[in-house]
């Protein structure tokens, strides 16, 4: 009885998770697929607020904030953060739910200096922002 329940409750999450997630997306290894597997090239918006540090002294722990300011895209229902020059660029995805802020703090892997990417998906569209981020070696700058 209690291996029924259990596989009964594990179905939904299994087929959430089938749904929500774009498995060609993380499966990508280079940006310009990640890019294709979403449909395309974002557009830039000015409604993504990306907050990246210039010089990150450890590319194990990077810290990233993405806002959306709701005047501009009103209607996001996910946030992508994705790492140019990772062996998978999908760094991290998001769900927002329907009435709330769109935003969210982390810290992501980021293998070497490259451009990272917030990109907010609104009514199937795709909108993004993108900060340089250099990674040192030590904290030693450059």
């Amino acid at each position: 009885m209690g291996a029924l329940i259990t596989v009964a409750l594990a179905m939904p999450a299994q087929l959430w998770a089938a749904i929500a997630r774009p498995e060609s997306a993380f499966r990508a290894t280079a940006l310009d697929d990640v890019f294709r597997e979403l449909g395309g090239v974002p557009e830039a918006s000015d409604g993504i607020i990306f907050s990246t540090p210039d010089i990150a002294e450890n590319g194990a722990v990077v810290p990233v904030k993405v806002e959306i300011d709701l005047a501009i895209l009103p209607n996001v229902n996910r946030l992508y953060v994705l790492v140019e020059k990772n062996p998978n660029p999908v760094a991290a995805l998001f769900e927002v739910p329907p009435n709330t802020q769109p935003y969210v703090e982390t810290r992501v892997k980021v293998a070497q200096t490259c451009d990272l990417y917030a990109v907010a998906e609104m009514d199937d569209k795709f909108f993004m922002a993108k900060r340089e981020t250099k990674v040192t070696l030590g904290g030693c700058g450059g």
